[in-house]
């Protein structure tokens, strides 16, 4: 009866529920999938997309996945996660505090512009879906950006990059599978359309860059925009693991963001005597 207390048990059983996985002694299964039949014959990237969406994917779909997965793994030490992994293995800590620390900040401004990429997209798409064509889509999209929003428009543009030297190949392959019908090319075609409007409203080129053809892949693939966010984090974890390791093995103890020759900007109060002492 449902008004009937539940045992001890039952309530421990019930205590978390997940159709992710059922494990018990001898027992694995992941998505009702016995883990032994999987081993061996499912990529990692299959694995990742079997976990987060309950059913496997084609070879195709997975093989996109892991290209984008693979294409934003590093971007050195001038990266604030990789320089923050590298500090933190100088410090004596394990690689799992390493990278924990660095992945700390995988947030709004260093990690979640393809989130941010991805939901614009979306809301492009969302209007196309509502009768407008893709140019309209975009420019009142874009519109309604430059007059109320601040910041950049998510996914162009790179601070070091003139070009981002992975997104051009990132589109490329994109569009290689939409030809063979593994995903539509919707996203890769609003992504362009907004470069191109972008473009011809500033007056320059600000291509696209690694946040923005990732979250082009992502929205192909037909996962959600905060879910690109953490495969992004799946991603860097592995450049940072990379530098963590590395770095493990130098002899550098706490070692900081500068060399010691190199001293911040002091901006604060010039040097002064505590009240009561002598002139």
């Amino acid at each position: 009866m449902s008004g009937e207390k539940k045992s001890g048990r039952e309530r421990g059983e019930e205590w978390w529920r997940t159709g992710i996985i059922e494990m018990r002694p001898g027992v694995i299964r992941m998505r009702g999938y016995e883990i032994q039949d999987l081993i061996g014959r499912v990529s990692f990237p299959a694995m990742i997309w079997l976990m987060l969406r309950g059913e496997l994917p084609t070879e195709d779909q997975a093989a996109l996945l892991g290209i984008a997965l693979g294409a934003a793994v590093d971007h050195g030490p001038q990266a604030p996660s990789i320089a923050i992994a590298r500090m933190a293995a100088t410090c004596g800590v394990g690689i799992n505090n390493a990278m924990a620390s660095a992945i700390n900040v995988l947030g709004d401004v260093h990690g979640g512009a393809g989130e941010q990429a991805l939901s614009f997209y979306g809301d492009i798409a969302a209007a196309m879906d509502g009768g407008a064509g893709l140019a309209e889509a975009v420019s009142s999209r874009l519109d309604r950006f430059f007059a109320g929003e601040k910041g950049y428009v998510p996914g162009l543009g790179h601070r070091f990059h003139p070009v981002d030297p992975r997104a051009p190949r990132l589109i490329e392959l994109t569009r290689a599978f939409a030809a063979r019908g593994v995903v539509s090319g919707r996203f890769a075609d609003i992504a362009g359309a907004i470069e191109a409007e972008v473009a011809t409203r500033k007056g320059k080129s600000i291509p696209l860059n690694i946040d923005g053809a990732t979250a082009v892949i992502y929205g192909e693939l037909g996962f959600p925009p905060p879910l690109t966010r953490g495969l992004f984090v799946l991603s860097r974890s592995v450049g940072i693991l990379a530098h963590a390791w590395e770095q493990s093995a130098e002899s550098d103890r706490n070692k900081g963001p500068l060399p010691k020759e190199w001293l911040w900007a002091y901006t604060g109060a010039p040097a002064r005597s505590f009240p009561g002492d002598s002139e």
